[in-house]
């Protein structure tokens, strides 16, 4: 089984699906995040159940599998454990510095702006009475600021992760069926985290495990497996049948939205859709994203020609740098939220904010890239650049 699922892991290695797919997640979250911008209409999330919010955890755990998956069959459990601890050492200082300089941001633009309404609409009514005590949640992952529950619950997920690889290695299956499981129990039993002051977590980390292991468990597949995904890939009507379901939820979102058009879908079937539950990630959720990975992976082939477009790599770097991305987001979020309700209300504006604030986060994309690669460079040219003998180089 070993080699078999090195030579899959070593296939899909720098796979640029996947960093075209974190890149477009990470701006679908940064639109989505600032509040009443017109533009976020464009987003997955007004075409059908699903969101960004999905791409991001499945990509990130098939991408998380692929880069420990050959560590831990290589190098064993211990060492590959030690490298995700330390990524995950990196997502949490990350979280840290965010959340103490965000709410601090927020609070101190509410009082000079007399915004007060601010500190309600991004979830930071703590700091005012409580900053000691919310500063301390927020060190537990058990605040809730606006627009960082993705990455609190990226954080907890990579937290066990080096226990979900260890079974995918060895037992796969199981370790799926496992996170399938778990999945239905916390559903049925109500199974959550409690937040702080009151409340719960927004994205219930015990349901949103199942798309992150269902990503490393796709990642993980050995041939027979992926044998069987490319087979079915090809029946018509698998290809049929999942254009159908997008459609029918096209149609139901845009019922729920649009109550003008409700007479699209009757109301039985509006009813039991809808409102979509994404904090417990509905069933019916989690298929519409598996109808749209099952598309896009047999329209979209690892050496597709368009990867090679100038359009498509900003969104590719971004995807590549996705945790600076994504904290610059957080900020150009409430940024763009500031702007909007402070200026003019136009569709011109919604525009202007949506396009700087993608364009800033590209920046800083290729910032942290060129920056890496300055990491790398030799501080000085060795004597076989220069062409030079040890002496000739002082003297001149």
């Amino acid at each position: 089984m070993y080699p078999s699922m090195k030579a899959e892991l070593a296939a899909r290695d720098g796979d640029l699906r996947l960093c075209l797919l974190l890149g477009i997640a990470a701006w679908f979250l940064f639109l989505d995040h600032v509040p009443h911008n017109a533009v976020s209409l464009l987003t997955m999330r007004n075409f059908g159940f699903s969101g960004a919010t999905d791409l991001f955890v499945f990509v990130g755990g098939y991408t998380a599998a692929i880069l420990y998956g050959r560590m831990m069959l290589e190098r064993g459990f211990v060492v590959t454990a030690t490298r995700i601890f330390k990524r995950l050492w990196q997502l949490y200082a990350a979280y840290i510095v965010l959340f103490v300089i965000y709410i601090d941001l927020i609070g101190y633009v509410a009082r000079r702006s007399r915004a007060s309404e601010l500190i309600g609409d991004f979830n930071v009514t703590g700091i005012v009475d409580h900053t000691i005590r919310t500063l301390i949640h927020g060190l537990l992952l058990q605040a809730k600021p606006l627009n960082l529950e993705v990455l609190q619950l990226f954080i907890v997920l990579m937290a066990i992760f080096p226990f979900v690889l260890f079974g995918m290695v060895r037992r796969p299956n199981v370790t799926m069926a496992g996170s399938v499981g778990l999945y239905f129990a916390a559903r049925q039993f109500d199974w959550n985290l409690s937040s702080f002051p009151d409340g719960r977590w927004h994205l219930n980390p015990f349901c949103w495990q199942l798309l992150f292991v269902l990503g490393g468990w796709l990642a993980l597949s050995g041939m027979n497996q992926m044998r069987t995904l490319r087979t079915l890939q090809e029946l018509l009507v698998l290809r049929v049948a999942a254009w159908l379901y997008l459609l029918f939820a096209l149609a139901v979102t845009v019922a729920g939205k649009f109550p003008q058009a409700g007479g699209i879908v009757p109301d039985l079937l509006r009813d039991a859709f809808l409102p979509n539950d994404k904090g417990n990630l509905a069933p019916h959720r989690v298929v519409h994203f598996l109808a749209l990975a099952f598309l896009f992976a047999y329209m979209v082939p690892r050496d597709w020609s368009g990867f090679r477009w100038q359009m498509l790599q900003p969104a590719i770097k971004c995807g590549q740098e996705w945790l600076a991305v994504f904290c610059a987001g957080v900020f150009l979020s409430f940024a763009g939220h500031l702007v909007l309700i402070t200026g003019p209300d136009s569709l011109a504006m919604h525009v202007l904010v949506s396009f700087a604030g993608i364009l800033i986060m590209t920046g800083v994309a290729y910032y942290v890239s060129w920056s890496k690669r300055q990491d790398h460079k030799p501080a000085f040219r060795t004597q076989a650049m220069t062409g030079l003998p040890e002496e000739g180089r002082f003297a001149k």
